[in-house]
């Protein structure tokens, strides 16, 4: 009988109970899919954010027919970036939901006046925005980016994440940092961090995500672009394919400003720094693994043929690499962690080296060796397509 009893009054406290305990409805949220992040005239942060819209009503136009915009931007101001963001419901009726972002755009003119870790401190201490989301540098104004049409994706956030991702893996000319990761990289010894460059293109239709902006001190000084690019991620060892261009090195008249190419399938460097006193100097081992992409002129018809090619290959990836790195002694920014590597095997000799750092930076002496094998030609014989042997 008191089993009965307990059972009954237990089923009885059940239905007391209610499924929507924090009575909050889908409609309640509007869910973030990007943000950018610029300094107003007033001198506020200006925050607007990009929202996902779910709605799958369609317009009739003549016999054409389009979809409603997968995207709403919402526009808030105030000293803060938290202030901004709880002003958005004033316009937008809704609670911003940040679980779901996919990247966050900081201006330009933003990035090189206030301290990268002020503006991203917010999104790094909420309990919503995930540690995984994808930071930008946007050269101009970030908001301009949010106007952009995706071409597949449903949101031009859900674009631009995978424009970095797939192009971090598949060119060699950006690269990839979480939020978590980039905290990491403020936090190193060497007070220096990277962030990928998106720009807008001359039609003022597209973006491009491609360069590497440099940030010393939590502040934006410099940027990389093009071949310095590839150079900066083949020295950090981020490079995980990509094509390599390099002058035609035939003999053929009027070649010498043809390029060939080849495609980078395995790619691995290493950095040994040595401590001299108060001088540093590195050196660099890199390996380079690839399959012919064109040839135009020249003619890998035996393994001498194929030694001089990879020589030539070698070389020119070299200077590349000694271009970039004359960038960064210039701006005395460590961009590729020396400060780290020498403070992870001995911390009492970087104690030392730590106060005078910029300096020793700016005349470190890199030691670069460069090994290139081309494994295969591809379908065709080494010798450009429809050349005739003699």
């Amino acid at each position: 009988m008191k089993r009965w009893c307990a059972s009954l009054t237990l089923a009885l406290s059940l239905l007391a109970v209610s499924g929507c305990w924090d009575n909050n409805e889908l409609d309640e949220y509007g869910y973030v899919q990007a943000v950018a992040i610029d300094s107003s005239e007033d001198d506020l942060i200006r925050l607007t954010t990009h929202f996902y819209n779910p709605s799958n009503k369609t317009e009739m136009s003549g016999s054409a027919k389009s979809s409603t915009a997968k995207g709403i931007n919402i526009v808030t101001s105030a000293e803060t970036i938290f202030e901004a963001v709880r002003d958005v419901p004033l316009k937008f009726g809704r609670k911003a939901k940040w679980d779901h972002m996919r990247v966050i755009l900081i201006g330009e003119k933003l990035a090189q006046s206030r301290n990268i870790r002020e503006i991203l401190d917010y999104f790094s201490r909420d309990h919503e925005p995930r540690g995984t989301v994808l930071p930008l540098i946007a050269e101009g104004e970030a908001a301009d980016f949010l106007n952009i049409r995706p071409f597949i994706e449903q949101t031009i956030g859900q674009q631009f994440k995978k424009m970095e991702t797939n192009g971090a893996i598949y060119t060699g000319k950006t690269t990839k940092i979480p939020l978590y990761e980039l905290a990491i990289q403020m936090k190193s010894p060497s007070k220096t961090s990277d962030i990928p460059l998106i720009r807008i293109t001359d039609s003022g239709k597209e973006a491009v995500v491609s360069g590497i902006a440099i940030l010393k001190d939590s502040k934006l000084v410099d940027a990389l672009r093009g071949k310095d690019t590839e150079a900066y991620l083949m020295l950090v060892d981020k490079y995980e394919s990509g094509v390599l261009e390099f002058p035609c090195i035939g003999n053929a008249e009027g070649m010498d400003r043809r390029m060939e190419s080849i495609e980078v399938i395995f790619f691995r460097s290493r950095l040994i720094p040595h401590v001299h006193g108060d001088s540093v100097s590195v050196d660099v081992r890199i390996e380079i693994k690839g399959t012919i992409g064109e040839l135009k002129c020249s003619r890998l018809k035996s393994v001498e043929d194929a030694e001089l090619f990879e020589e030539k290959i070698a070389e020119q990836v070299q200077r590349r690499l000694h271009h970039a790195i004359s960038i960064f002694e210039h701006r005395k920014a460590d961009l590729v962690g020396i400060g780290n590597r020498i403070y992870r095997k001995n911390p009492k000799q970087w104690k030392t080296l730590e106060p005078s750092w910029d300096e020793i930076i700016s005349r470190c002496r890199f030691d670069i060796h460069v090994d290139v094998e081309v494994l295969s030609t591809g379908l065709n014989v080494g010798t450009p397509f429809g050349y005739k042997e003699k």
